[in-house]
């Protein structure tokens, strides 16, 4: 009893001086070198009161980072210092396999010391209602869960343990709308006074639960004590100003190198010691500006997006006749009624999940390869196919089989067109199930290309692209004024593409003006 007792006191006494020390957190030169640096000499300072965005192209070390910080993982340069006592808590991207065969209850109970769990296992039912976790799914093995219910189960797992620091790797991943709504609602209530750390490609997202952003480099990560979309800004303003910098230092510095020159031959031709001495003077001068001399940060690209548009004279691509979408059973979902998808159109389908918007992008592909009574595409219309799931890629075949056995390229190509798209030498000869979901997703994008289409059929096409990756998606749609139909949660992708909106509701599809009003629908549905 007195031991029991003597732990209370000294956890209490660890909490209240975790409240009163604002700093939790320090990194000072951290440095992670795993086969090539990821990053180097980051100083960064988490407080009581931080919800920090990180931010980084694929591959480049924030997944790292965070089992850095976690000290699940031992940095290779640098330090990390912890307020004494500090918990943190690491959402991951990925379920540990041990967890599929348990209950969505037995999985989050289990995160919980032995005794604990024993004792104290009401902790569990807290967690799962501060998280709305529908009773009928506490008895559902993880396996059988969907993506987004089990991202919810990760992070039940690590708030029933009371941490005093979040660290989220991906969270909205294989969340709809909806749930999206409900997490950011929970980290600006429940969790508004705990500091977070939170990867994410989902830049609405970031706007929304975000006071800082750490912009994540191999070099020079840089810190904005603003949001995603401000510190953005701010970022491209500081990465101009150092571009006009080194402009001009360069051109200093061949001015000098210039006289130098001159004076050089002077010297030569006259004898004058003095001359040569004023020569090396500049030349020491032009040197030392550029060794000072530092271009603007040019993040090294994840692998190049691109996207074509083949002509077409067919004003109308696709022609719905209230055409019924249907269950795999039968059951009617809804009816198209009458619409048309016309040339330079790139409809958004809105609706909730479930109610059959992939079963419409599906009609609508195998329309365009074999006759529909209800749908018919124009005979001039080529197709440009990709789902959520990446279907299309073969992952038993290594990349560069897979685009030589789809397109008459030739190997050396081949090579060329996947090292454009990310894939280094050692890569394209690995199979595809290895790849990371970036590199799928442009192999993809790739794949897309080589087809030639005048009309994109895109189910969740942002899903892995880090945010560079999707703005050069977005850069190439709205370029080459490309056709499509596509499925999208990523609400900056939704604005920036979509010309028209089409929202599945009641059984029926309608067209409406924008995505506003059902984002905040979706949004702020309990």
């Amino acid at each position: 009893m007195l031991a029991s007792s003597s732990l209370y006191q000294a956890v209490f006494i660890q909490t209240l001086l975790i409240e009163i020390v604002m700093t939790l957190l320090n990194t000072k030169d951290l440095g992670i070198t795993l086969g090539m640096p990821l990053f180097k000499n980051l100083n960064l300072t988490i407080n009581k009161a931080d919800h920090i965005g990180l931010v980084a192209a694929n591959g480049r070390g924030k997944s790292t980072l965070m089992a850095c910080l976690a000290d699940q993982l031992e940095p290779t340069f640098g330090d990390i210092t912890r307020v004494r006592g500090l918990r943190v808590g690491f959402v991951e991207q990925n379920v540990p396999a041990e967890l599929m065969a348990l209950s969505f209850y037995d999985a989050v109970l289990s995160a919980l010391p032995v005794e604990q769990a024993e004792y104290e296992n009401w902790r569990v039912d807290v967690v799962l209602d501060d998280l709305a976790v529908p009773t009928d799914l506490h008895t559902r093995l993880v396996g059988e869960l969907s993506g987004g219910w089990q991202r919810v189960m990760l992070l039940a797992r690590v708030w029933v343990s009371e941490p005093d620091m979040l660290l989220m790797d991906e969270p909205t991943n294989h969340l709809d709308l909806s749930r999206i709504g409900f997490l950011q609602n929970w980290l600006g209530t429940v969790a508004r006074d705990t500091p977070v750390l939170v990867a994410s490609h989902d830049r609405a997202f970031l706007d929304a639960v975000t006071n800082r952003t750490l912009f994540l480099r191999e070099e020079h990560s840089q810190i904005f004590s603003l949001p995603y979309s401000e510190a953005r800004a701010a970022l491209d303003e500081s990465d101009a100003a150092k571009e006009r910098q080194y402009e001009n230092d360069t051109r200093k510095a061949q001015q000098l190198r210039r006289q130098a020159a001159k004076l050089k031959n002077i010297g030569i031709n006259s004898g004058s010691d003095l001359l040569i001495t004023k020569t090396k003077q500049l030349k020491d001068r032009a040197e030392k500006i550029e060794n000072q001399a530092q271009s603007a940060y040019q993040e090294r690209s994840a692998g190049a997006i691109r996207l074509v548009n083949s002509d077409t004279h067919a004003k109308a691509l696709v022609t719905l006749d209230d055409a019924e979408v249907t269950t795999p059973d039968g059951k009617v979902l809804f009816k198209t009624g009458k619409l048309w998808i016309k040339r330079g159109d790139r409809i958004v389908l809105l609706g909730r999940n479930g109610t059959g918007k992939t079963r419409l992008i599906r009609m609508v592909q195998a329309a365009i390869t074999s006759e529909h009574a209800s749908v018919r595409a124009a005979p001039t219309v080529v197709m440009g196919y990709s789902d959520q799931q990446l279907s299309q890629l073969d992952d038993r075949k290594s990349p560069i089989e897979f685009i030589t056995s789809q397109f008459d390229v030739g190997d050396q190509r081949a090579c060329g067109l996947l090292a454009a798209a990310g894939m280094s030498i050692d890569l394209q000869s690995r199979p595809i199930a290895v790849l990371s979901g970036g590199q799928k997703s442009r192999l993809a994008m790739l794949e897309l290309r080589l087809r030639n289409p005048n009309f994109y059929l895109l189910d969740e096409p942002t899903n892995h692209l880090d945010i560079e990756g999707q703005e050069a998606l977005e850069e190439e749609l709205q370029a080459h004024n490309a056709s499509c139909l596509l499925v999208s949660h990523d609400r900056t992708f939704v604005r920036n593409v979509g010309t028209r909106y089409w929202l599945i509701e009641g059984k029926r599809l309608r067209e409406i003006d924008d995505p506003e009003d059902f984002f905040s629908s979706a949004l702020n549905e309990q």
